[in-house]
């Protein structure tokens, strides 16, 4: 973990209500790993008070992504700050995705779900997952609210889409589209991996669990330290209260009590 100011070197709109952020960050993105997060001081001043936290989206190189939505006070400031800018960052926070069992080549199939803005620390994973069958089922309310399609096709994956009007791919949930494709997968399924709401996470744990489906899913809490001090973040697990921030984002999803 390292506290420094990085530049920005990109911040414009992705789609809709989204953004996409690059920073120049080479501390950082030379020890972070798939589904750790940043945690970014949005201003100079006291508004916002606290840090903003942000999963990482994608390394390459010197260079850290984010993907972000634009909803509260915090989103929009950074939304407004400029190529050029620098940035106080703390990362990379938390633990990470366990893909040592899928990162080379065997023929098992990896599955990656995820649920709206779900797909941010998704896409690093990809990246880093060297397997060739990957399928990634994306999640979203509606065609325009589709995220990171092309990016994730690039990255070698089948991409199947789930909508709940059906304007794009299978029309309902992606927890649905996910059951629909599992008898199909049968033996070569290897490992699921999932972020989205916590809705959609309790659903995939009841159905991975009732397929004996090894499940790794990233959860959304509201975070106000980041780093474990606060305990503003605890979930409930058969370990007993852990943090989001510390002992997540990503749990093993048997061990979580929804």
């Amino acid at each position: 973990m390292v506290q420094i100011k990085n530049k920005i070197i990109y911040n414009e709109k992705f789609k809709g209500n989204y953004w996409h952020c690059i920073f120049e960050a080479p501390l950082i993105a030379k020890i972070a790993k798939p589904g750790q997060f940043v945690n970014i001081k949005l201003s100079d001043g006291l508004k916002p008070f606290l840090r903003r936290p942000f999963s990482i989206h994608n390394i390459s190189g010197s260079k850290l992504e984010i993907l972000y939505e634009v909803l509260g006070e915090g989103t929009k400031i950074l939304a407004g700050r400029k190529k050029g800018e620098y940035l106080d960052i703390i990362g990379p926070l938390g633990n990470g995705f366990d893909y040592r069992r899928v990162d080379k080549p065997s023929g098992q199939k990896t599955i990656l779900v995820a649920g709206g803005i779900g797909v941010a620390p998704l896409l690093f994973l990809s990246e880093k997952i060297k397997a060739k069958d990957k399928i990634v089922l994306i999640g979203a309310k509606t065609k325009k609210q589709v995220l990171c399609e092309k990016e994730f096709k690039n990255s070698g994956c089948d991409v199947k889409i789930a909508t709940d009007d059906g304007s794009v791919g299978f029309k309902g949930r992606v927890t649905d589209l996910l059951k629909s494709i599992l008898p199909a997968l049968d033996h070569r399924l290897s490992i699921l991996y999932a972020c989205g709401p916590n809705p959609m996470l309790k659903a995939l744990s009841d159905i991975t669990q009732k397929n004996n489906l090894p499940a790794q899913v990233s959860m959304e809490e509201h975070m106000s330290c980041g780093i474990g001090a606060c305990l503003g973040c605890v979930v409930k697990t058969k370990n007993g209260l852990e943090r989001v921030c510390k002992e997540g984002p990503v749990f093993n999803a048997k061990h979580l009590i929804w």
